[in-house]
This record gives structure tokens, sequence and C-alpha cells, in this order.
């Protein structure tokens, strides 16, 4: 058996592996074997009886700890078992608060310090109330921005809001008694910054990884901050390429709306604020990364992301009220859902490079993105290509009624998206009728005469 999260191989005994008893009591718990070597085989210990005597009592005197020391016989040789339990309070040994994650032990410091103490006594960093604050200073505009989304949303109701400020921040879990939290001065108030350093978003544009173009911060609450993030990204820093459906201008961006709004929601409710570094996004003509401190769960990897987990949001009072307003969705659905947008827009998935504090997020379009300057011949060439586009799906369905958008577009080597344009721009005209829903359903051809 190789060592893991629970166990931990030592030849012989020292007094700094008290370190990886607070390590474990810290954790989930776990089992140090003294006595075997770092692959598990057994080399055996020559004074195990008074080790015996003396580990108990040195796990009691520096960590206040009460441990199972076990003496095993394997081959006859001599190895010790130190059992020990995960502590509902924290542990340090002379001051220092070890952690052990996968087979390694940290020293915690900082704000992984900070977070574990919190952790470990029943709150969240965004769930500790702020002095000096009240409700009548929070931002008009920032609640107005929440009633449209969550009227839009359909997640709360039109009673809800219609309760008083104080008793919309009651229902909203936004306070600690008659305290405001964390949350709800960043959620609300028009400068968080007062008390919260950092806590805005930074865009920038670059030519390349050394040169930066020019940049924006974007400043307020967190509500302001998610109302006008993206649209400063669609209006300013993405550049369209421009097509023509007969007279109907068609933009379309390197990245799909949607995805890249849910991303930056989920960098805000992840962000880890009490670090004083903002979320920033960094944005270039083929590429775009968004970037945001946070501490993962024990173990997370970019794998445990792209697969199916459980919701764990850092700060989940400020979660809670983003779903309420729908800007997310919940049980950990998030990347899902930007995974399954770039599939459907024609982009490959998203790139995830995770560090111990730290995500970034890289969204890559499949071709750099140029301006598109638009002429008449441009305007008839994009007709032509359009008539020759709904003329081949014609075809597929009348070769196969039961054909669905993605073969089409796997024949045709189109994106989902330009599938449904076309498809729409036949039903418009009268030349295609979809019965039934998507499945199930089949695909008919009007004939005129």
């Amino acid at each position: 058996m190789s060592e893991s999260q629970l166990i931990e191989y030592k030849e012989s005994w020292r007094d700094e592996y008290l370190k990886w008893i607070c390590g474990f009591a810290n954790a989930q718990g776990g089992t140090l074997y003294i006595g075997r070597r770092d692959d598990g085989s057994v080399c055996g210990v020559s004074d195990s009886k008074k080790l015996m005597e003396d580990i108990p009592n040195k796990v009691r005197d520096a960590l206040g700890l009460i441990v199972d020391v076990d003496l095993l016989n394997e081959n006859g040789l001599d190895v010790i078992k130190i059992t020990v339990e995960e502590n509902p309070y924290p542990v340090n040994y002379k001051g220092e608060y070890h952690y052990r994650t996968g087979s390694t032990k940290q020293l915690l410091q900082g704000s992984a310090l900070t977070n574990f103490l919190l952790r470990k006594t029943g709150k969240n960093w965004d769930s500790v109330p702020l002095e000096n604050v009240s409700v009548e200073d929070l931002d008009k505009e920032s609640f107005d921005i929440f009633h449209r989304e969550a009227i839009r949303s359909g997640r709360m109701s039109k009673d809800d809001l219609k309760l008083s400020t104080l008793e919309l921040l009651e229902k909203l879990n936004l306070l600690d008694g008659t305290m405001l939290k964390r949350a709800a001065v960043l959620l609300f108030h028009r400068n968080p910054e007062k008390w919260i350093t950092g806590s805005f978003v930074k865009i920038g544009f670059f030519e390349n990884d050394a040169d930066l173009r020019y940049q924006d911060e974007v400043h307020g609450s967190l509500m302001i901050q998610a109302d006008r993030v993206i649209d400063l990204l669609y209006t300013k820093y993405l550049t369209a390429q421009i097509s023509y459906d007969n007279i109907t201008r068609i933009e379309h961006y390197p990245f799909p709306k949607d995805a890249v709004r849910e991303a930056v929601f989920n960098a805000l409710i992840h962000q880890d604020f009490s670090v004083g570094v903002p979320v920033q996004i960094s944005v270039y003509k083929d590429k775009l990364y968004i970037s945001n401190d946070c501490v993962f769960p024990a173990n997370w990897t970019a794998d445990t992301l792209m697969q199916k987990h459980r919701s764990l949001p850092h700060n989940p009072d400020i979660a809670n009220t983003f779903f309420r307003a729908g800007f997310i969705e919940s049980w950990g659905r998030g990347i899902e859902k930007i995974c399954r947008l770039c599939k459907e827009y024609g982009i490959s998935e998203p790139e995830y490079t995770v560090h111990p504090n730290d995500i970034m997020m890289m969204f890559k379009a499949n071709e750099p993105v140029n301006d598109t300057v638009t002429n008449e011949s441009t305007v008839k060439s994009t007709v032509k290509s359009t008539v020759k586009s709904t003329v081949k799906i014609l075809e597929l369905v009348k070769e196969n009624p039961n054909i669905t958008r993605q073969e089409m577009a796997d024949k045709l080597g189109l994106s989902i998206e330009g599938i449904d344009k076309n498809i729409k721009k036949l039903k418009q005209s009268g030349k295609l009728l979809r019965i039934g829903g998507d499945k199930g359903g089949h695909w008919e051809i009007i004939e005129k005469p």
C-alpha cells in the first residue's frame, strides 16, 4: 500500500513527525507508520518499547491530542502504528498549523490559514460581520440590478422583492444579528474597497504577452461588476466577424457570450477576496484568460473541475445571492454549462490551469479574429454561401427526415449556430417544418407550387 491522503510511512521516529500528526488532525485524520520505507516495505524499529511510551506522551504534551499507538509485528520486525482522528478544532504545533493534503504536509499561512481557522469554527470568509457599515450605506442601483435580474430569472417572487431592504437582506442570509456580513457589503455597497482591498475587476487587451495596449477597471458592488463587465468585454475588447444573411447584419464573436458570462461570475463568487488581488481578464485577438485567487477543496485538480462535482463555493452567501439573481447555475454545473456552450458554438472547451491558490481559465478561438471590412462583393459572397448551405440542408432532410442538427453540422462542416441560422431562414421562408420536439420529432419539406 502506497502513501496517500490518509497514510504516511517513516523509517524511524523523530520528534518533528509531530507536525505530520498535527496535519492529519487538522485534515481528515490518518495513520502514521514508524518502521516502514516510503514504498511501504518493512524495515522495523529497534526501540519499539521506549517509543510505545514516549510517543503518546509527546503527542499529548505538544498537540493536546490523545492518539491510538499500536505495536505491530510484521515478518519478525516491530512496526508502530499511530492512528490520528480528525479534530473538530484547530490543532497547532508550537504555534504552527499544519495540514495534510494529498500525500504531503503543508504549513498553513496567510489567507489559507485564515480560511482554515474560519472553517474549523463553522464560518466562511464572506459570512464574517463588518463594523461601521449599516443598511443605509448600501447602494440603491445595486438593489435595482438585483430586483431586475431576480424577476427575469424567476428565482424570487414579486412579493419577495417588495420586502424592505432589511427584510430582503435577512431573506438572503446576509445579516449576522444586526450587522452586515462581508458578503452584503461586497454585493450591495457602492465602494466595497473601503473594507475589502482589491474587490474589483481588471481588464487588459494584449497584442502579445509583453505588450499591453489598453486596460480598464470595473469598480463598485459585485452587482454592478456583474452587470457591466460582460458588456465592456463585448463592446470594447472583443472583435466580431461581420457577415450578412440577405440584408441582416450578423456579428459573430470569437467566444460564446453566455459561456464567458458564466466564467466571469464563477470567478467573482469563488474569489479569495482576503488576498487583495482583483479578478483579472486578459484579452488577445484569439484567446481570453480569466484568473482569480481562490481556495480549492483538498485534493481538487483541473480534472476534478471538468468532472461532475459537488457545488462548494468559497463564498456561499455571495453564491446564493448570485443564484437568486439568476446569474449562475447551482449544484456545481457551471463548468459543465461552459463546456457545452463552447461545443455548441464550435470552439474547443476552455483550458484550466490550477495552482494551490489560484485558477486561470483560457478560452481559445478557432482562428485569430480580424476586423472584417464588408463591401458589396463580401455581401454577395456571403449571401451566395448562405443559399448554398440552405440547399444542402434541404438535401440532407430529403435523404433523412430524422437527421439531427449535430449530424447536419458534421456533414456540412458548420457550427451548430450556423445550422440554426440556416434552419431559421428556411422556416421563415416556409420551406421547412419541424414536427415534434428535438427527441422523436422529424423534418418536413414544404413543396410550394
